[in-house]
């Protein structure tokens, strides 16, 4: 079981290989080492001796012989040696796809996940790599091209595993896999996946006695340990600041209820189509999957009720993020009136659309009546955004309210409504975020805004909000009502003007 050292040089009488008698083996850079050890017998009966290598050094040989060694005793490792990661993988899916059909196994949407993350990283990245062969160093080369993927250093990367990935990524299933950059989050779930199958891998095939991913990040995200990212307000002295130098001071940021309000008229006024998404999101904070997924049954204007009872991630429907997101949440009048507003304009687009119209009975949904796609939310959101912004840099050219609306084929009810306040950039989840500090600062009980929300534990509520909730505490003067002061009400009614901002 030493190490040797031999080469494929031949005799050039004989024409046999010299191996460890070739004279030239003492040569730098000649030959390579080897090494043989005592495997169990075969199924005959029949001795075993399997040969490793070639390795570079002796050491590199010594290192591979250990770790073979560690497992020499256990047949099936010798059995699995040839297996490579992308059978393993496929093999591992079999099973849980298995155990999924008689009830006791994964949800459907877990499944599809795991899918994706063999059929577009896994497999493609490492999936022709055998599974004792496997080191860390190949599990970290795959997130390294993960994160390139999509962004200015994919031009200048020619390596072969980015160049799969990208292949894979083309198209699945016929379509277009999106071309956004992907995030920690995403390689963390194809992590979990590789994680998981190693570790089967090791405990229940023993294939082999380590698991490479082990350590591969010392925490989620390959960073130290951090708490969730909590919610920062936009103050008048934050968005000064932004205005000048454009940095946004937190990844997690809330509008103020001036700001939110100011938001809210101007897609209403701007006859934006999925301005009720916005209100009500607004006003109690669903999850944007929540929002897509409710169906017309599950909401009562009579009731003044919305009962969360599923979520869309993607194409496919799915229960709540927990089982605390499955919940019924109270609706005020204004809510209730722009609901009916939305109900009306539906069956319009019905009457419309004709016999083309695909009623799949969602409450928000395309005017074809086809269910929407979760995306499709937030990139509304993004474009009123960017309009509000782009109007209002028209206003400081100067520009009269009659030819910005021309130009931004808007009404000028809402060029008014975008030239009396800034909007600093939030994310649509964001909206979520605004609406459960909103709720605490109005004063509403933590426990009814932890079970609004569809949150764990009022525990968790309190720790997310409660300091972003002081500070917004000041703007806040009635509850769930009318906690979002709204221009255009407040003229309607002939109260007194609502201070712009700043």
């Amino acid at each position: 079981m030493k190490p040797y050292k031999a080469c494929s040089c031949r005799d050039p009488e004989t024409k046999r290989l010299l191996g460890k008698k070739c004279s030239d083996l003492p040569k730098k850079g000649h030959g390579g080492w080897y090494a043989r050890y005592e495997a169990p017998p075969s199924a005959e009966g029949k001795r075993r001796q399997p040969r490793i290598g070639p390795y570079t050094t002796e050491t590199e040989c010594k290192k591979e012989l250990a770790r073979v060694l560690g497992t020499a005793a256990n047949p099936k490792a010798h059995d699995e040696r040839k297996t490579t990661l992308g059978e393993y993988l496929e093999r591992r899916y079999a099973w849980r796809v298995s155990e999924a059909e008689t009830g006791e196994g994964l949800k459907k949407s877990t499944l599809d996940a795991e899918r994706e993350a063999i059929d577009l990283y896994g497999k493609p990245g490492l999936g022709h790599i055998k599974v004792v062969d496997l080191t860390d160093e190949h599990f970290r080369e795959l997130y390294a091209a993960m994160r390139k993927l999509n962004r200015p250093e994919e031009k200048d990367d020619r390596s072969e595993i980015l160049r799969r990935l990208k292949e894979a990524r083309a198209t699945r299933h016929g379509r277009r896999v999106h071309t956004r950059p992907i995030g920690e989050s995403r390689i963390r779930r194809v992590h979990a996946v590789l994680h998981g199958a190693l570790t089967d891998a090791v405990k229940l095939s023993k294939i082999r006695p380590d698991n490479p991913t082990d350590g591969v990040w010392r925490s989620k995200g390959g960073k130290r340990k951090q708490g969730r990212a909590k919610p920062l307000l936009w103050t008048d002295e934050r968005v000064a600041a932004w205005e000048k130098s454009g940095n946004i001071p937190a990844k997690v940021m809330v509008w103020t209820s001036l700001q939110t309000g100011s938001f809210l008229d101007f897609a209403e006024a701007s006859e934006e189509r999925m301005y009720p998404a916005f209100h009500l999101d607004a006003y109690y904070g669903p999850r944007r999957g929540e929002l897509v997924g409710v169906d017309e049954k599950d909401l009562s204007l009579e009731r003044r009720r919305l009962h969360v009872l599923q979520s869309q991630s993607d194409d496919e429907l799915d229960d709540t993020k927990t089982e605390a997101g499955y919940r019924q949440i109270p609706l005020d009048d204004e809510t209730v009136r722009v609901l009916r507003a939305w109900h009306k304009r539906k069956l319009e687009e019905r009457l419309q659309w004709g016999e083309l119209y695909r009623d799949e009975g969602r409450v928000f949904c395309y005017e074809d009546g086809q269910a929407l796609k979760a995306e499709y939310l937030s990139s509304r959101f993004r474009i009123l955004i960017e309009r509000h912004a782009n109007i209002r840099a028209k206003g400081k050219e100067g520009w009269p309210v009659e030819r910005i609306a021309r130009k931004f084929r808007t009404s000028e009810a809402a060029v008014e409504v975008a030239l009396r306040m800034s909007l600093p950039p939030i994310r649509f989840h964001d909206l979520r975020h605004g609406a459960a500090t909103m709720l605490i600062a109005a004063g509403v009980d933590d426990k009814f805004v932890s079970e609004v929300l569809g949150h764990a534990s009022v525990s968790f509520t309190k720790d997310v909000y409660a300091v972003v909730a002081e500070e917004l505490a000041e703007d806040a003067t009635r509850k769930i009502a009318a906690f979002i002061p709204r221009q255009n009400r407040l003229k309607a009614v002939g109260a007194i003007n609502v201070p712009s901002g700043g």
